[in-house]
C-alpha cells in the first residue's frame, strides 16, 4: 500500500498524526500515579494545615543552538537563518507555585550543594509563611548538607521529592518549554550576553504575570495539582 493509502486507513480507524509525549524508559509509572493520587494530596493537605506555600523547583540549561518555530519562504525553497557558529549556554534554577509566584536564580557551571543552598536561602527571604518545596531526586537535592540546612530552618522549609526519572509531574517543565520553544528557540543569540538578556527578560516578564504562571498548572501532566 502507498503511504497515502495507509494514512487514509489509519484515519478511518480513528487515528491521527500527533506529536508523542516522551517518557524515560526507566520511569516507574505506578510510582508516578501513586505520587499524583496519594503523595501529593498528603503534601497539599499538610501545607493547608500549616498555612504553607507549595513550590515546584527545577534546574535547566538554555543553549544558543536550540531552535524552534517556522518562518515563511516560497514553496520549494527552504529558508536559511544565519546564526553564530559559537555554542554557549546558561544554567538556571527556578521555582513556581500554583498561586503564580515565581523565583529564579542563574547558576555558574553545574549545580552544587552550596549553590542549591543559596537558592533555598533566597527563596526564604521575605517569606511570610512556611515553604514546601518539591524537587527531583538529584543527588545535590538529597545531600546531607542540604538536609542539615533544611532542618536548621525549623520547619520554615520542607523538601519533598518527585518519583525517579519523572520530570512530567513538575510544573517547571512548562516554564522551560515556554522559555525555550517560544522565546530563545525563535531568536539567534550571537553572544552569551544577548542570550542572558533574552532569558532574564522572559523570566522577569513571567514574574509580573502570576495569572500566566498559574495557567501552567492546567497542563494535563500537572492538572493533578489542582484537583
Amino acid at each position: 500500500m502507498s503511504v497515502v493509502s495507509v494514512g487514509r486507513l489509519l484515519r478511518k480507524l480513528g487515528l491521527s498524526p500527533q506529536n508523542p509525549l516522551r517518557r524515560a524508559y526507566q520511569q516507574d509509572t505506578e510510582a508516578v500515579e501513586h505520587w499524583k493520587k496519594v503523595e501529593y494530596p498528603k503534601i497539599r493537605a499538610a501545607a493547608k494545615r500549616e498555612g504553607a506555600a507549595i513550590f515546584f523547583a527545577d534546574e535547566a540549561s538554555v543553549r544558543s543552538d536550540y531552535h524552534s518555530g517556522t518562518t515563511w519562504a516560497p514553496v520549494g525553497q527552504t529558508p536559511i537563518v544565519t546564526k553564530t557558529g559559537a555554542r554557549f549556554s546558561m544554567n538556571l534554577i527556578l521555582a513556581i507555585s500554583p498561586r503564580g509566584a515565581m523565583r529564579f536564580m542563574t547558576i555558574d557551571g553545574k549545580m552544587t550543594r552550596p549553590k542549591f543552598i543559596e537558592f533555598l536561602r533566597r527563596l526564604l527571604v521575605g517569606a511570610k509563611q512556611p515553604i514546601y518545596l518539591i524537587v527531583d531526586r538529584h543527588p545535590v537535592h538529597r545531600s546531607g548538607r542540604v538536609r542539615q540546612f533544611v532542618e536548621a530552618t525549623e520547619g520554615q522549609l520542607k523538601l519533598f521529592f518527585l518519583p525517579s526519572d519523572s520530570p512530567e509531574p513538575n510544573t517547571d517543565e512548562q516554564v522551560w518549554n515556554n522559555l525555550k520553544n517560544h522565546k530563545v528557540g525563535r531568536i539567534t543569540p550571537m553572544c552569551p550576553d544577548q542570550l542572558k538578556k533574552v532569558v532574564l527578560g522572559c523570566l522577569r516578564s513571567l514574574q509580573r504575570k502570576p495569572a500566566k504562571v498559574s495557567r501552567f498548572f492546567r497542563h494535563p501532566d500537572i492538572l493533578y495539582t489542582t484537583v
